[in-house]
């Protein structure tokens, strides 16, 4: 008979698993940029064991996705179910995966497993149909985001999903997008790429009722894919090796500007994060010293002060 639930979770915290399990639900990337791609590459970076369930395929380069093809439901579940009878879980993250009926799949097992903590990811679907995006982001915020732990996404998609009849005079606030996320249940929400000034971006952990934490970054003049899919895979492999909220966040952050001060162009399309620059022979560093910038990038995860790195 297969193990509950609650005997894998306990199995996982008396140390009897080597490294931590962690859950990814998102689709292949056959560009690598993101999907996958970055989760298997960013989580073994913060040394757990990536259990990932393929939701779909992405028909993309590195320059745009041209389209989705999303495995139906019984697939999802049942990749899904088979690893957790054999292993125990210690955090879910959900990319995107395609259809409303894998999310209702995938909120099912989650549900099973109330007491692990889920990060939930939300990339930019402008790629997709309308009516597509619509019916696909009511159904994560009906579905999915009750059972959601952090929710993770760009301050511009965040506020057009959550506040599309926002009418102020400037953009929302992170604090009032989190306050929308919590109308659907989520605890907390990390925004990103909140527009500071004009060479400047944010970075916001917030509830409902604060900010609790604030990281600035200088702009990358290259533009990335994959940065979204590589922070949430971060932060949730973080939180699944015994990390708390505030930490994971902070080392998750700097392990994201670590990926793009690294990154490289692989094809003709956008820029790609470098999510191994750690295993890099360090030889070839210029005599800039470009390896101390991590130390600019440094977070203190004991009040996680803003930040500013020199990019």
């Amino acid at each position: 008979m297969p193990d509950t639930p609650e005997s894998l979770t306990e199995a996982a915290a008396s140390g009897e698993a080597s490294l931590p399990c962690v859950m990814v639900f998102n689709a292949n990337d056959p560009s690598g940029a993101g999907g996958l791609s970055a989760d298997l590459t960013a989580m073994s970076s913060a040394s757990v064991h990536v259990m990932s369930v393929v939701t779909g395929a992405y028909v993309r380069d590195t320059s745009e996705i041209h389209d989705h093809i999303a495995f139906d439901e019984e697939a999802v579940t049942d990749q899904a179910r088979c690893a957790l009878e054999d292993m125990p879980v210690l955090a879910f993250k959900v990319g995107f995966v395609g259809s409303p009926e894998n999310l209702s799949a995938i909120a099912a097992i989650t549900t099973d497993y109330a007491e692990v903590p889920v990060i939930t990811y939300m990339p930019d679907l402008s790629w997709w149909d309308d009516m597509a995006i619509e019916t696909y982001l009511d159904a994560c915020a009906e579905l999915l985001l009750p059972q959601t732990t952090v929710l993770v996404g760009n301050h511009s998609t965040l506020c057009r999903w959550l506040l599309p009849e926002w009418e102020g005079d400037r953009a929302p606030n992170p604090r009032e997008v989190a306050r929308a996320a919590a109308v659907h249940g989520v605890p907390y929400t990390l925004v990103t790429g909140f527009n500071a000034a004009d060479q400047y971006l944010e970075s916001h952990l917030a509830s409902p009722e604060t900010v609790l934490a604030t990281a600035r970054y200088e702009r990358f003049e290259a533009t990335f894919s994959g940065a979204g899919d590589t922070l949430s895979a971060a932060l949730c492999a973080l939180i699944a090796g015994g990390s708390d909220l505030q930490s994971a966040c902070a080392e998750a952050l700097t392990y994201l500007d670590q990926c793009l001060d690294a990154g490289f162009q692989p094809g003709m399309g956008h820029a790609v994060p470098d999510r191994l620059f750690w295993a890099h022979d360090d030889d070839g560093e210029d005599e800039a010293g470009t390896a101390d910038s991590s130390s600019d990038s440094t977070l203190d995860a004991d009040d996680f002060p803003l930040d500013t790195t020199r990019h």
